[in-house]
């Protein structure tokens, strides 16, 4: 399948933007997004409601809708679309039990979201299983996330960002100045290379799989350490993203405290979202604004970094010359898409419109977060984490991740309560 690989026409993140302008341009324009109904409490309304024909035929035309724009995804990124269209119905079939298993009146009383079961899923398939290669690499676990970002925006209002914006952005220069500070000392200390603990620090106190990603590419482009450093980051972020909810909500913290703790100290934005959604809205806006926040220093911490590789490199080390292009390379371009969709809602459409689209909206974004966490779970791995010979890396990003924790906590705490 190597061979349907073509030249990507746009980029991964302009690619979220279109197709999240072009899923909301149709719901503006008149177009019914399917609404499925999932929430049962036995199986009289099991079989009654959501195994309904009508259910399921709103089921299938959801499927639809999302496998083309999937599709459409992967043709502009130039990807295989032979691979994306086999697989795809097996992520969103796996999805839809996650959204069944967590419209239960009983799992909604424990607050578990459908995310949570999507990722157990995916983990399940992905470990117990040994998938091609070309199953993994058709999985369009960004993409899902980043489209569902984009679709978030909807549910922002503008006034709303810039309050909690000022103070996400100075809690955003605060904990990634400090953290990225200590993990890059720790790590140092204990003796893990130079691009390494660059990648490991960038990760940690920005962005997550974005920062190891931008932070190799100005650097190394070392992949295998790359994919270390994103194997470390994407199995840290799930007991963080399931576990710190529950300890803000046994530590009484309120909601916007919970919201930027969440969105300062967990590396991925879907958890980040994932998280959010398990304490309430005003955590998940908050915590998305927070996490946005750290993704507009990701550019200028990548100059940042060029300009420091640059002038302390090894002889021989061919690295990426640092000019302005870098920051706009670098920056993530779906917060765009969401800060447009945020000012559409708040200041262009009238109430009758918003009123109409925002649950319909509400409903596909959350399916492509679910989505993304089957993704997550299907290629991730822990046998090939914990095989790594070198454990020094670990050590480092674990400790480092804990400090983040911490002060991310009290800078919140400061600024949002």
């Amino acid at each position: 399948m190597a061979n349907d690989v073509a030249k990507p026409l746009i980029n991964e993140d302009w690619t979220a933007v279109w197709l999240g302008a072009l899923i909301i341009l149709l719901a503006v324009v008149g177009l019914q997004i399917p609404k499925p109904v999932f929430s049962w409490s036995d199986g009289t309304t099991l079989y009654g409601q959501v195994l309904a024909g009508s259910n399921l035929l709103k089921i299938g035309g959801l499927f639809f809708i999302m496998y083309a724009i999937a599709a459409a995804g992967t043709a502009l990124a130039g990807k295989s679309i032979a691979a994306v269209l086999k697989i795809f119905p097996l992520v969103f079939f796996v999805s839809i039990l996650a959204m069944l298993l967590a419209g239960n009146k009983l799992i909604k009383d424990l607050n578990l979201e459908a995310v949570i079961f999507s990722l157990s899923l995916g983990l399940l398939i992905g470990n117990l299983f040994r998938l091609p290669e070309w199953i993994t690499k058709s999985l369009q676990t960004e993409l899902f996330v980043k489209i569902g970002l984009v679709l978030l925006g909807t549910s922002i209002i503008f006034g709303d960002m810039l309050k909690a914006g000022s103070l996400g952005l100075l809690q955003a220069l605060i904990v990634v100045l400090s953290v990225w500070y200590f993990a890059f000392w720790i790590c140092k200390k204990l003796g893990v290379e130079d691009d390494m603990r660059m990648m490991i620090s960038s990760a940690v106190s920005i962005c997550g799989v974005s920062a190891a990603i931008a932070t190799s590419g100005a650097i190394s482009g070392d992949t295998k350490k790359l994919s270390y450093v994103i194997s470390l980051v994407l199995v840290t972020a799930i007991p963080m993203m399931i576990g710190m909810p529950y300890l803000a909500q046994w530590m009484q913290l309120p909601e916007a405290v919970t919201g930027a703790w969440l969105g300062g100290s967990i590396d991925t934005s879907g958890a980040v979202v994932a998280a959010g959604t398990l304490v309430g809205e005003d955590a998940l806006k908050i915590s998305t604004i927070v996490k946005f926040s750290q993704n507009v220093l990701l550019g200028i911490a990548a100059f940042a970094i060029s300009v420091y590789w640059t002038y302390s490199r090894k002889e021989g080390v061919a690295v990426e010359k640092p000019t302005l292009g870098v920051i706009w390379e670098r920056f993530p371009k779906f917060v765009l898409g969401f800060v447009c969709a945020s000012l559409l809602f708040s200041f262009v459409l009238n109430a009758d419109t918003i009123k109409a689209v925002k649950e319909p909206l509400k409903n596909i974004q959350t399916m492509w977060f679910v989505l993304a966490f089957t993704s997550i779970g299907m290629e991730t791995r822990f046998a090939e984490l914990f095989h790594q010979n070198n454990k020094k890396p670990l050590y480092g990003f674990l400790i480092a991740q804990g400090f983040n924790i911490i002060v991310t906590l009290l800078v919140a705490y400061l600024l949002f309560r």
